[in-house]
């Protein structure tokens, strides 16, 4: 598809306006220890007048038969310095009414500079716009594992000091991908990754205009520098490099963000190539799969669940009987870990064969924030176990998984992880806090997921999404009504334990009641 639309007047920017813990099944453990890619910290949404967009987080990237769902769709933008590229992507984003959407800057795949490179720049001497100043063999590495679902770390560049700053910013995967640079089409294995090639066209007038204010409000620096860099590099850089890369662009958008014509042109193109993305309940009706185990229900067991279903129950006595179950369920879990002969010596000199942990280590991975509430019986049992907290949650338009916090420990690859929720019914957290810690490479048949109440939707969505995962519970409920409740059901655990009222517009699944 190639389209060029006309270009019109634009005036409206001016010179006027100058102006970011150990188990004792445990040997021996180690002590516990659309995201915007910019120089400066962006939050990771998009607010618009009808909604929120979320850039950071991720959709379960499997469906209810196990298999990925096809690579994300890559949209290149190009043009030159100041441009409105930026623009033009906020715009996408919101015309294209997606969920799960990654904003990837150029700019943050600068080289580190060396000593002399950097006094070159604080005196306004160093190209920036010229191809060698970019790190294009990292850059199209994060891009290709982008595009494959992947999590990654992108460097986070500052343009004050001229430096990388320590921390990078993990990024996960997306239906979309925005890559947006002055050189998007400069290099051959990039171009390769792009799915669609957007040229944004722009007076070079307008442009230095908009370069001069970035550059003095938000980089610190001083007109004449400006001026001098963008005479030297800048605009011989966009004749020499970046036009005639519109030679490969499918559109060309003059105006940027403010055509209108060309973004639903965009938009339009984007949607045809996307598949909806669904956590349909497949499986409804069909036998429970053979990863899921289900506690015992013992008159003491189905006693406690009398207790803390009953609406009438007061705080404190849902919190008591929470915490046996929890526990019960703790102890229940543990039993299928593996586990090894060993032999010791008894006080008294005699031989005992016992069995240990078959493993390296027990971490607990809790989902927030009732997921949290389980962390105290699992400390309880396993001495100075590792733990973790994924905060995940419901877009509202969408009914869609978000995820907006992650702290895992370190080296969790040959860890047996426990991940708890309180309940679980359609298992949209629970899939996108699997497929997250797979991502940091633990290992599928190594994952155990822990919840007091689990609905039949969301077991099957979990066993077939992830067919190693064992489901560990106390008891299993039929059905999810139209609002993600778990019929009969628990109520929203979350605000019984902690005492607090959720807003009538949120879901369970907010709060303990998962999806």
């Amino acid at each position: 598809m190639r389209a060029l639309l006309k270009r019109g007047s634009s005036g409206e920017d001016s010179l006027d306006g100058l102006m970011t813990h150990r188990c004792p099944l445990t040997p021996s453990l180690s002590p516990r220890k659309r995201t915007t890619s910019q120089s400066k910290t962006e939050p990771p949404l998009l607010r618009t007048n009808k909604r929120t967009i979320y850039t950071a987080g991720r959709p379960p990237w499997y469906n209810v038969t196990g298999t990925t769902f096809k690579e994300a769709f890559v949209i290149g933008l190009c043009g030159g310095s100041a441009s409105g590229k930026t623009t033009v992507a906020n715009k996408i984003i919101e015309a294209l009414d997606v969920p799960w959407v990654v904003l990837l800057s150029m700019d943050s795949f600068y080289k580190v500079l060396s000593k002399e490179e950097q006094e070159l720049a604080a005196r306004n001497e160093y190209n920036f716009d010229h191809p060698d100043a970019f790190d294009f063999e990292l850059l199209v590495t994060v891009l290709r594992k982008l595009k494959k679902g992947k999590s990654i770390k992108v460097p986070v560049y500052d343009f004050t000091s001229h430096s990388r700053r320590k921390e990078w910013k993990t990024v996960y995967g997306a239906n979309v991908v925005i890559f947006e640079g002055i050189l998007a089409f400069a290099n051959k294995e990039l171009l390769k990754l792009l799915d669609m090639k957007v040229f944004v066209d722009t007076d070079s007038d307008i442009r230095l205009v908009r370069r001069l204010k970035r550059d003095i409000t938000d980089r610190g620096r001083d007109i004449v520098g400006v001026i001098k860099q963008y005479n030297k590099f800048v605009k011989p850089a966009f004749e020499q490099y970046i036009e005639p890369t519109v030679q490969v662009a499918d559109i060309v958008v003059p105006r940027g963000g403010e055509n209108f014509v060309a973004l639903d042109l965009i938009v339009q193109h984007v949607h045809s190539q996307l598949e909806k993305v669904s956590l349909a309940s497949a499986h409804q009706g069909q036998p429970l799969p053979e990863t899921l185990s289900v506690m015992e229900s013992t008159p003491q067991v189905r006693g406690m669940h009398t207790i803390i279903r009953n609406k009438e129950t007061s705080r404190d006595e849902f919190i008591f009987y929470s915490k046996r179950l929890m526990r019960l369920l703790i102890e229940h879990a543990l039993s299928f870990l593996p586990l090894k002969p060993v032999t010791v010596e008894t006080p008294q000199g005699t031989v005992y064969e016992g069995k240990r942990l078959s493993g390296k280590r027990i971490t607990g991975v809790s989902i927030l924030r009732a997921g949290e509430t389980m962390e105290q019986a699992l400390m309880a049992v396993c001495k100075d176990i590792r733990l973790g907290k994924i905060l995940i949650q419901t877009n509202h338009d969408t009914g869609e998984p978000e995820l907006h916090y992650l702290r895992l420990p370190k080296d969790l690859s040959e860890d047996y992880v426990i991940l708890m929720d309180s309940t679980v019914s359609t298992g949209a957290a629970a899939l996108m806090a699997v497929r997250v810690l797979l991502d940091h490479d633990v290992q599928e048949d190594k994952i155990f997921l822990l919840s007091l109440l689990m609905a039949e939707m969301g077991v099957h969505s979990v066993a077939y999404a992830f067919p190693k995962v064992r489901i560990i519970t106390t008891a299993v409920d039929k059905k999810v009504n139209d609002e993600f409740h778990i019929i009969p059901g628990i109520g929203n655990f979350g605000d019984r334990y902690f005492g607090t009222d959720a807003p009538s517009d949120w879901y369970e699944s907010d709060e303990g009641m998962d999806y």
